[in-house]
């Protein structure tokens, strides 16, 4: 049953007068199925950009992950290497040292593979362990750089002064400056000048990167470093004990 009101104006009105029409359902509307077929590509165009992205995400989380891991294990293997190894013999890679620049792990969303020593330039760069000369190479990267290998170690310098030439079929790292003529298969003793702190490819300033290899494997030349020093350090104390 109605309930009789009476508005501001005075009129009666009733409380049906006062429901709120049903809205038509959007399906009946004629145009809703035009609507529709606009709809479904576009529906399906958001959902194909979205799982790309979660795919791209998911990809660089995964890579991120596979870097780390690489790392930790890398260290872990560096660790052993370090310690069960004899290094008296071995050479500190660069005269006039200042300090270390970037260190061995993640930089810049990459890895670097090696240590970044300061010298000023044309600091002399000795041979860090008696081997072979089995690469001198030329690049915009690593700008003039040399391989050594000693058994199952291979160590990598860049950056260096002066530039390769080739002679009669042979390859040489020449630095006439700096007196420097290194022969690609030329046999080095540990401790050598070999070549010298240069501004070749791509550096910000004058240093020596330097790489290390144990059996095809990146290691960090940090902790072969700290026990070079460490070994060499009881070598004296017992020597002076005597």
């Amino acid at each position: 049953m109605a309930r009789w009101l009476n508005d501001a104006t005075g009129h009666n009105i009733t409380t049906n007068d006062l429901k709120v029409k049903k809205m038509p359902n959007p399906r009946n509307i004629a145009l809703y199925p035009f609507y529709k077929t606009l709809k479904q590509p576009f529906n399906q165009f958001r959902r194909k950009v979205l799982l790309l992205g979660f795919i791209l995400l998911g990809i660089a989380i995964i890579g991120t992950k596979q870097e780390l891991v690489k790392a930790q294990e890398s260290k872990i293997n560096n660790q052993q290497i370090a310690y069960v190894s004899n290094w008296q013999n071995a050479s500190f890679p660069v005269e006039n040292f200042q300090g270390y620049t970037s260190p061995f792990g993640p930089r810049g969303g990459g890895f670097h593979y090696g240590l970044d020593l300061a010298a000023p330039q044309g600091s002399y760069i000795r041979n860090w362990w008696t081997g072979k000369v089995v690469e001198v190479w030329e690049d915009a990267r690593c700008g003039t750089g040399v391989v050594i290998k000693s058994g199952d170690w291979e160590h990598v310098y860049c950056h260096l002064q002066g530039g390769v030439e080739t002679h009669t079929a042979s390859r040489y790292l020449v630095d006439r400056a700096g007196g420097i003529i290194l022969l690609q298969g030329q046999v080095v003793p540990a401790g050598s000048r070999i070549a010298r702190v240069g501004m070749t490819g791509r550096t910000s300033g004058p240093h020596l990167h330097w790489g290390l290899k144990y059996g095809g494997h990146w290691v960090d030349p940090g902790l072969i470093l700290r026990e070079m020093y460490a070994q060499q350090t009881r070598n004296l104390s017992s020597m002076e004990r005597r």
